[in-house]
């Protein structure tokens, strides 16, 4: 499978709309059930507004079908915490196992490595994850807690881990 990475647009609103109300996509990331277009639409172009700092790559294939999502978020505001940026990704059901979460990791740590001057990348995943696990864990990501009762899952609480990758060369002065 052919994959290219670019950044999302506001044009893919609808496609993200159709990922995210797959159960086996929402369930395992903190969406709620029936998305809307109109709900992607204004994420998208709010994440494009001049002066934001947040990057949300889309992997598609040659017909140009959305297969996954990944977005690199800074932590927050604080001055203390700008060398930190969060982590998510979302891979459609049917795209799923097929490499699209690599390609989307890979394109975003080379992101915050080589561009972003971010040191720390945190996550939180599903501690019964355990594909995303595994892909985060290729990328250097090492558990640091659970979190217990964290989120609501199809009617039960359920636990996430904490997850975090330290920059593996952070940048020196030549």
């Amino acid at each position: 499978m052919q994959i290219t990475i670019r950044r999302a647009q506001v044009s893919d609103a609808a496609a993200f709309a159709e990922m995210m109300a797959h159960p086996e996509v929402f369930s395992g990331l903190l969406q709620n059930p029936f998305p809307s277009e109109e709900q992607w639409r204004q994420r998208l172009q709010e994440g494009a507004a001049p002066g934001k700092a947040d990057l949300h790559l889309v992997a598609i294939n040659e017909e140009g079908r959305l297969l996954g999502s990944s977005g690199l978020h800074a932590a927050g505001a604080a001055l203390r915490r700008r060398h930190v940026a969060s982590l998510g990704v979302s891979i459609a059901q049917s795209a799923q196992g097929q490499g699209v979460g690599t390609a989307l990791l890979a394109a975003l740590l080379d992101y915050a490595d080589n561009w972003a001057q971010v040191l720390r990348v945190e996550l939180t995943v599903y501690a019964d994850n355990a594909r995303a696990i595994k892909l985060y864990e290729k990328f250097g990501f090492e558990p640091e807690g659970r979190m217990k009762g964290y989120a609501l899952r199809a009617g039960a609480y359920v636990d996430t881990l904490a997850m975090a990758r330290l920059h593996p060369k952070p940048p020196s002065w030549n």
